[in-house]
């Protein structure tokens, strides 16, 4: 027996950011929905390449990450545009839509994890 999720399930990798103390977190979610999208958490990903299952089983965070995002609200064409030209000024023009709606993260503490030794976020 084969399992089908859908044509509109997809793994994304998240990528959780806090500007004020310049550390990110990304973590592999289930996307399903084409515009109107809706984020949570997996279980598992058999099937997928080794690097997305290490990813999904979070083997070295010691607190399990839980994100849930649903899409409440779908802006598109100039109603999107005018949202990010607001709360996005450098992502403006990229014809994208823009997704509002209740999202829920636990588990993520950025006091406890070390320093990246990389540059993180550019000036320009």
């Amino acid at each position: 027996m084969e399992c089908s999720r859908g044509e509109d399930y997809r793994l994304i990798k998240l990528t959780i950011i806090d500007y004020n103390k310049k550390k990110d977190h990304t973590v592999v979610v289930e996307c399903r929905g084409h515009d109107a999208a809706r984020f949570h958490n997996i279980n598992h990903a058999h099937g997928w390449e080794q690097d997305v299952v290490d990813m999904v089983e979070q083997k070295e965070v010691k607190k399990k990450i839980s994100i849930s995002f649903e899409c409440e609200t779908l802006k598109s064409d100039k109603a999107a545009e005018e949202h990010i030209k607001q709360f996005m000024p450098k992502l403006s023009g990229l014809d994208a839509v823009v997704n509002i709606g209740r999202m829920s993260i636990s588990g993520i503490d950025f006091e406890a994890e070390t320093p990246d030794p990389k540059p993180y976020l550019s000036t320009a």
